[in-house]
């Protein structure tokens, strides 16, 4: 089971915060840092000092780490013009020496949108299909080739399709509950399959559609990485729980219905439940980031066990 750090910087961090969550993730031994892709904070907070680019951040993460994968859960398909996203991760993934991975989404938060002057287009998911064929499309077309699309939404004519990303392919990550068309769009594009803030019984029921949608596509069932996000609130004992639950201003009980929380142990044999119906690597929604003893605690209490059992089970 691979651990990943995943942050919400929307709800109030500056690129220094994140470059130190960043920086404890890869010397704490996590796999990956990722980050959300928005523009606007949710919820009870102030947001401030305002929102941090996803792509800008992670091009200076990519210059300042060695080791850890960084990418997004999930770029909203309705900032950035495919094209132009093409050019944005492959030079990322460059400047990273081949450490990038892309979640691309549909994008929903219309709030953000009419904040910062941003389309919020009605017909989203036939975009987002676009986006990934070109995308895609453009990232594999063969040097001195040329790229053409010509699509409902999106034409390209005689691109070069350039440059190129440092690694022969870019890791896609695809997520979200919805049975049908989620599922089809992951089996067409997708490495991974994301599913964001779900109980283990949703997740199976999703991760079922999407393996069934990739042997209908004509690829094993297996091909696809199954992953969770869920937030995650560890304590040695119950105060400290509570404590970081209420710094995040949730509840224990609630935390611990809808994610991972409680003590160490806990919190292992319940990532060990999501690995029966087929996740193999959880996103940790670190909400507090500023508490870098939580990360030390999760790697040292809760990545060692799973370590270990995997160590044992070999």
């Amino acid at each position: 089971m691979d651990l990943r750090i995943f942050t919400e910087p929307q709800q109030g961090a500056d690129y220094d915060t994140l470059l130190a969550v960043a920086k404890a993730t890869e010397d704490l031994g996590f796999e990956a840092f990722f980050r959300s892709d928005h523009y606007l904070k949710m919820g009870d907070v102030d947001g401030l000092p305002g929102p941090t680019d996803a792509w800008i951040t992670l091009a200076g993460l990519a210059r300042e780490t060695r080791r850890i994968r960084l990418g997004t859960l999930m770029t909203a398909g309705t900032f950035r013009l495919p094209g132009v996203l093409a050019i944005q991760v492959a030079q990322v993934d460059q400047m990273s020496g081949g450490r990038v991975e892309l979640g691309l989404g549909a994008g929903w938060f219309e709030e953000e949108h009419k904040a910062y002057g941003i389309p919020f287009p009605k017909e989203k998911l036939a975009r987002l299909e676009e986006q990934l064929e070109i995308v895609t499309g453009l990232w594999r077309t063969k040097l001195g080739d040329t790229f053409d699309f010509h699509g409902t939404y999106y034409d390209l004519t005689d691109s070069p399709a350039l440059p190129k990303p440092a690694q022969e392919k870019i890791p896609v990550l695809i997520g979200g509950h919805g049975p049908t068309r989620t599922p089809r769009l992951a089996a067409r594009f997708a490495d991974e399959f994301n599913m964001p803030f779900a109980s283990v019984e949703d997740s199976e029921r999703q991760f079922a559609r999407v393996r069934s949608a990739a042997e209908e596509a004509g690829r094993k069932g297996d091909d696809l990485v199954c992953s969770n996000a869920l937030v995650v609130c560890v304590g040695k004992d119950d105060q400290e729980v509570a404590r970081r639950a209420a710094a995040i201003g949730r509840e224990v009980d609630e935390l611990k219905a809808n994610g991972l929380a409680g003590s160490p142990a806990e919190v292992v044999d319940k990532i060990g439940r999501y690995a029966e119906v087929g996740a193999r690597r959880i996103y940790l929604q670190i909400l507090d980031l500023h508490d870098l003893d939580h990360l030390e605690l999760i790697s040292a209490q809760v990545q060692s066990q799973l370590t270990q059992e995997q160590s044992t089970q070999e």
